[in-house]
């Protein structure tokens, strides 16, 4: 894999719908391109300079777990071969490679569905204030960083700008119809569990993760990313020490650097220095071989 960092797209021959923090979004026809950068945020913010070669990992990562779960549920998946793409994206083969998906067009719900099997994040600093978390009680003299009894789902409404609010399964029923949050409960837990298992066999322990739904010709898929660095925290499970926070292989050394420079997490963010970045870029290309090699 070349180094070259790609912090924007331009894809002139597909209509231009938005930007989020890592991916840039296009519509081509009926389907949509989603082309993951090495942008990197840290506190909400976008840092000016990228990690090496993260959108293809992300990418990369997210068609293999789309794959391990296909017989649970469908995915918006169209092609990530970038020889199957429309003729005129070929030109940009060199930034579509690796980092690009071809996919559905879904409607997207407006609920980012998180599960959690340990105790850790916002989840723990809600369950030190009220033992609950998103309105599930939980037993009491849980540590930090400690395996649950039974994964949870946690479900979140999505923000534009700063965090995802937690709200409760019967806030879901309301946003969603019963129906389709018994389903999207159901199916998040299940993907969670197989997941957990595999990557248990690979020596990695996964937290928690995010993962989204959508409607498809009235079909409900999987759709966005799946069990990446950038929406779960991976735990190695020779490391793991319950009642402290746990070295994640994600991003973290990234907040740490910019907690250490005493930033005050408002744009515009700080250069990142060259050691950051590589070492940040290890953590990823790390976790990538460790899941499916």
């Amino acid at each position: 894999m070349e180094r070259r960092v790609v912090l924007k797209t331009n894809i002139e021959e597909a209509k231009f719908i938005r930007s989020g923090k890592v991916r840039d979004l296009y519509e081509i026809a009926d389907y949509l391109l989603i082309v993951a950068t090495d942008r990197v945020s840290a506190f909400d913010v976008v840092l000016p300079n990228g990690i090496p070669e993260k959108g293809k990992i992300l990418t990369q990562i997210s068609l293999f777990w789309f794959n391990q779960m296909r017989d649970i549920i469908e995915n918006h998946i169209v092609t990530a071969n970038v020889d199957e793409y429309p003729s005129n994206l070929k030109r940009y083969r060199d930034i579509l490679e690796s980092r690009s998906m071809l996919v559905k067009k879904a409607t997207p719900l407006p609920v980012e569905c998180i599960v959690r099997g340990y105790i850790t994040g916002s989840g723990w600093k809600e369950y030190e204030k009220t033992g609950c978390v998103c309105g599930i009680k939980l037993p009491s003299g849980l540590v930090q960083s400690q395996k649950l009894p039974e994964p949870i789902f946690t479900p979140s409404t999505k923000a534009e700008k700063g965090h995802d609010i937690n709200i409760t399964f019967e806030e879901t029923i309301k946003l969603l119809g019963e129906e389709t949050a018994e389903t999207v409960k159901e199916l998040s837990l299940a993907i969670y569990r197989r997941a957990s298992e595999f990557a248990e066999k690979k020596g990695i322990i996964i937290a928690d993760t995010k993962m989204e739904f959508g409607f498809y010709d009235g079909k409900l898929i999987l759709i966005d990313e799946l069990l990446t660095p950038d929406s779960s925290r991976f735990w190695s499970m020779k490391d793991y020490s319950p009642g402290k926070p746990q070295e994640s292989y994600d991003k973290q050394i990234v907040r740490d650097y910019l907690i250490s420079i005493k930033w005050d997490k408002k744009p515009p963010a700080p250069h990142l220095p060259n050691e950051i970045v590589q070492k940040t870029a290890e953590r990823y290309k790390e976790i990538f071989k460790i899941l499916t090699s």
